[in-house]
């Protein structure tokens, strides 16, 4: 497994890590100059790390990335992964809470499943940053970072009809006119994100269904229909080869799918490979989407299998969930660009969104390998060193 150090990210990230103001990412504010609290000395501060699962490469990423940045700096790190089990993600919460965390970094399984345990945070004073995925029906969320994920559903749904020909890459209409028969996909219903991914992508694509330009030939239109409990790549298989035994056993043709993360995109193509579709077969692979750059899926994009992911640098969000940790650490609320958007039943959170980017076989070098997240070495082989 790679390791996720801040140096290749530049001065301007440990500057940004060093800030305790809150500013973003990167931004190397200078505390003093707001005349913020004092933080605590580094070494009497423990924080606690909460990822969802090591099953994704990418959470795997995301803890090493939080844990490297915080223990750089000096802070003592409780990190833990909980296997995608509510129970066990429970209990390691509430351990860290009577261990004496000082602050929670927080990455729900089931973002309705934690109200005990930030109960019993607010209780001792512990604050909660909620990471990349909104944690809901609770007053006692501080703090969220995240992405922009309403638009990695836009992006998502622009790269499915930039692969289809109906757009352009530059966005403007593109010369194919359709029908296009496409197939649907939405991640867990229990992660907030995968609604505003739907909701995202649905906004770009409802029109072309309502013109015709698309057709679902499953009629499975629904987010409830084309839910992907806990993101399971296996799971996404089996829909798609029920959807083709289903829908396209005729002989109809399938020209993309919408997939909302990588790990459900290559079970997806999985299943379209076990009906004799894919490069040099008879019938071509549809255009297929993805999310989180994982080194498989870029692998399958720069041998055109997959078309498409959305890359969220998640050196940036540990970085700025450090940069969170920092400000309240000081007695300082951390600085939010969005205070409108998340809503998680009981108040909107102040949040820090960060931007995305659609990778494809033509930028993979700019986006992946210039910044210094993948290796080409690795992408060739698919699979981080």
């Amino acid at each position: 497994m790679r390791k996720f150090g801040f140096a290749a990210l530049g001065t301007a990230v440990v500057l940004g890590l060093a800030a305790c103001s809150g500013g973003g990412a990167g931004s190397g504010e200078d505390p003093t100059e707001d005349g913020g609290g004092e933080a605590p000395a580094a070494e009497d501060v423990l924080v606690g790390v909460s990822m969802p699962t090591q099953t994704s490469e990418r959470w795997i990423q995301d803890g090493e990335a939080v844990e490297a940045g915080l223990s750089d700096l000096g802070y003592e790190v409780d990190l833990q992964f909980a296997n995608d089990d509510i129970p066990t993600q429970s209990q390691q919460i509430d351990q860290m809470i009577t261990q004496g965390a000082d602050v929670l970094i927080i990455a729900a399984i089931d973002g309705t499943a934690l109200t005990g345990q930030l109960e019993a945070a607010a209780a001792a004073d512990i604050p909660v940053i909620s990471y990349d995925r909104l944690i809901r029906d609770s007053e006692n969320v501080d703090f969220y970072v995240t992405f922009d994920n309403f638009q990695v559903g836009v992006e998502q749904a622009t790269s499915l009809l930039v692969g289809l020909g109906v757009l352009n890459a530059d966005g403007s209409e593109g010369d194919a006119a359709g029908p296009f028969n496409v197939e649907l996909f939405a991640g867990s219903l229990d992660d907030n994100n995968a609604h505003f991914f739907w909701n995202g992508a649905m906004s770009v694509l409802q029109p072309y269904l309502d013109d015709g330009t698309l057709v679902v030939p499953s009629g499975q239109t629904d987010i409830e229909q084309a839910a992907i409990l806990r993101w399971q790549q296996e799971t996404a298989q089996r829909r798609m080869e029920d959807l083709l035994t289903a829908a396209y056993s005729d002989g109809t043709e399938l020209h993309g799918v919408l997939a909302p993360y990588d790990g459900l995109s290559r079970g997806i193509i999985t299943a379209l490979q076990g009906v004799g579709m894919g490069p040099g077969l008879t019938e071509g692979l549809p255009v297929v989407t993805g999310q989180d750059a994982e080194i498989a899926s870029v692998k399958l994009i720069q041998d055109d299998v997959q078309f498409s992911t959305i890359f969220k640098d998640t050196r940036l969000l540990a970085e700025q969930a450090i940069v969170a940790a920092e400000a309240f650490l000081a007695g300082e609320e951390p600085e939010a660009n969005d205070t409108e958007s998340y809503d998680n039943g009981v108040l909107v959170v102040p949040s820090y969104l960060l931007e995305v980017e659609v990778v494809t076989a033509d930028n993979i070098t700019e986006a992946l390998v210039d910044t210094g997240y993948w290796t080409q070495e690795e992408i060739d082989a698919g699979v981080a060193d």
